[in-house]
C-alpha cells in the first residue's frame, strides 16, 4: 500500500500543468469514487426493490474508479491513450447500465428476456467498436458502422419498442426515470462516437481528427454513469416518499 501511494505521488509530480487528458482521467477517477460511495451507502435508505438497483449503480461507478485508477497512471506514463483498459471498463459498465433498464421496469412485468437482449446488442456495440478502434484500424468506418447499428437499435427498443411500453404502464416515477435515462442513451452515449471518429482514420477525420478523443471519453464516462445513477437514486427517493405518503 506504501508502495502503491509513493507511485501516485510520483505520477502527480512528473504530469504536466497542460495535460488536460490527465486532469479529466484523475478528475474521473476522483468522481467516480465519491459516486460508489455514495450510492453504496445510501441503499439502505430505501424500499428493498430498489436496493438492487441502487447497487448496481454503485458497481457501475466502482467498477470505472478501478479502471481510471489504473487509466490515469497508463496515462502518466506512457503518454498514449489506455484503450485496452477503457474496453474493459465499458465491456462490464455498459451493460450493466442496460440491466437497469430491466431493473426498473420489474414493476410493470419486464422479462428477462428484454435485460438479456440489451446486453447483448451493448455487447456488439462495443466488442466492434474495439476492433476498429485498436485492431482493424483500417477498416475502422466499417466497425464503427456495425457498433453504431447496435447503438440504434438499442436507441429504438428503449425509446419506442417494449421497454417503452413498459415503462408507460408502470407510469409515475418510473416512466419519468425511464425517460431521462431515455435522454441519457441518445445523447450521452452520442458522446462516445464522436471519440471514436475522433481518434481513428476515415472519412470523418478531416472533420473530427483534432479533437481529444480521450478528453471525449473521460467527460462522456463521467457524465453517463454518474448520471445514470443519479436517476435511479431519484427515482428510488420519489417512490419511497410516496408509499410513505400513501
Amino acid at each position: 500500500m506504501i508502495n502503491l501511494f509513493q507511485n501516485a505521488i510520483t505520477l502527480v509530480s512528473k504530469m504536466a500543468t497542460d495535460d488536460y487528458v490527465g486532469f479529466t482521467f484523475f478528475v474521473g477517477c476522483m468522481a467516480m469514487m465519491a459516486a460508489s460511495a455514495f450510492f453504496f451507502l445510501s441503499m439502505n435508505s430505501f424500499d428493498r426493490k430498489w436496493r438492487t438497483s441502487i447497487l448496481v449503480s454503485g458497481l457501475i461507478t466502482f467498477i470505472a474508479a478501478v479502471h481510471y485508477w489504473y487509466m490515469r497512471d497508463y496515462w502518466a506514463v506512457n503518454m498514449e491513450s489506455p484503450t485496452f483498459f477503457r474496453y474493459v471498463d465499458w465491456i462490464l459498465t455498459v451493460p450493466l447500465m442496460c440491466v437497469e433498464f430491466y431493473l426498473i421496469l420489474k414493476v410493470a412485468g419486464a422479462k428477462k428476456s428484454l435485460m438479456w437482449r440489451l446486453i447483448v446488442l451493448s455487447v456488439i456495440m462495443l466488442v466492434t467498436g474495439y476492433l476498429g478502434e485498436a485492431i482493424y484500424r483500417d477498416q475502422a468506418w466499417f466497425w464503427g458502422l456495425i457498433s453504431g447499428i447496435a447503438y440504434f437499435v438499442i436507441v429504438y427498443d428503449i425509446w419506442l419498442g417494449r421497454a417503452k411500453k413498459l415503462a408507460i404502464e408502470a407510469g409515475g416515477a418510473v416512466l419519468q426515470a425511464h425517460k431521462t435515462l431515455c435522454w441519457f442513451v441518445l445523447v450521452g452515449w452520442a458522446i462516445y462516437p464522436l471519440g471514436y471518429m475522433a481518434g481513428t482514420p476515415g472519412w470523418y477525420e478531416s472533420i473530427f481528427g483534432g479533437l481529444p478523443m480521450d478528453v471525449i471519453y473521460n467527460i462522456g464516462d463521467a457524465v453517463n454513469k454518474i448520471g445514470f445513477g443519479l436517476v435511479i437514486y431519484n427515482l428510488a427517493v420519489n417512490a419511497s416518499s410516496n408509499k410513505v405518503e400513501a
